[in-house]
């Protein structure tokens, strides 16, 4: 049956119609994402960041005080930043403590606005959040006991014992077989350690720890041989206890793996005010002595990773 003459054509202009009303509402949709954290710190004059009270050097608790840390302190010069973008003199900071492992779901659920914390730019976070420019050049570290023996200690920074040649069997998986290792659990170097464990097949334990005081603990008793976490919260944890002369930090990155501060996806006006806070502190001759304060004096390749860093306006 042929349709009724105009009928067709209304049919037509609902479908249009629709097509406009649907898009419109995936452009506001999608405009209401990016401006959700502006809008609701504008409204509320208060921002609220999330931190590690674990974390050290990055973010702590100190005793009788509030959050504090190196990426806490960065995230204050995003609240300077964020006072300026907004016009907002008196903007308020609600601190939240956070697990590492809770810090994501916070971030994506609008309880927090930002984490200031330790946190590795993976690209399976980034299907859930997203990162700011890199804050310090972390990675996969290892801390062991003194005692430990020293074929050990070469092969996890030469990748064999230098007393044995390299032709009489396999002397680095000797060195490494009926070791325990500890991972910092829910880390990457969790993930990291056993794939290493399996592809060189080696017949080792892994047993993962909750935090670092605890890895700590655990090699200076001998429940393990080796703590593997981020290099630069090993320095600190070995540094602080009364055992530290007991212990031995490798200086070597297993991997390469570069913190940031953590906020919502799809919010890039947000993400421009925290990277160019962050850009600004980087540029700033005050920068080596903010830098020096949680880590000592930067070097050179520190040097270069902050001046590479940096984003220009």
């Amino acid at each position: 049956m042929q349709a009724a003459p105009g009928k067709g054509r209304q049919t037509g202009r609902r479908i249009v119609r629709f097509g406009l009303t649907l898009g419109a509402v995936t452009v506001s949709m999608w405009a209401t994402a990016e401006a959700q954290t502006l809008d609701r710190v504008r409204s509320s004059s208060t921002v609220k960041l999330g931190y590690d009270a674990t974390a050290r050097p990055f973010s702590f608790k100190a005793e009788g005080e509030s959050a504090t840390g190196y990426a806490v302190s960065l995230c204050m010069e995003v609240t300077e930043e964020l006072k300026r973008e907004l016009g907002i003199a008196d903007l308020a900071v609600e601190w939240i403590e956070l697990t590492r492992e809770a810090a994501d779901n916070a971030i994506r659920q609008g309880s927090a606005d930002l984490f200031c914390g330790a946190s590795p730019v993976t690209l399976t976070r980034r299907k859930g959040v997203s990162f700011s420019i890199p804050i310090f050049p972390s990675g996969t570290g290892a801390v062991l006991s003194a005692s430990a023996p020293l074929a050990l200690r070469e092969v996890l920074t030469q990748g064999r014992p230098s007393d044995r040649p390299i032709w009489r069997g396999s002397p680095a998986r000797t060195v490494l077989n009926q070791k325990t290792f500890s991972p910092i659990a829910g880390t990457t170097s969790e993930d990291w350690l056993a794939e290493r464990i399996k592809t060189f097949q080696l017949s080792a334990t892994i047993a993962a720890v909750e935090n670092y005081d605890q890895g700590i603990a655990n090699i200076l008793n001998g429940e393990s041989d080796v703590l593997f976490g981020d290099l630069p919260l090993l320095l600190d944890a070995a540094a602080r206890g009364e055992n530290s002369g007991d212990l031995i930090v490798l200086k070597r990155h297993f991997t390469y793996e570069p913190l940031a501060l953590v906020l919502a996806r799809n919010d890039e006006d947000f993400r421009i005010v925290v990277d160019r806070a962050l850009s600004r502190t980087y540029r700033s001759e005050d920068f080596p002595a903010f830098f020096s304060e949680w880590f000592g004096p930067p070097d050179d390749t520190i040097v270069t990773f902050f001046r590479q860093t940096t984003l220009p306006e």
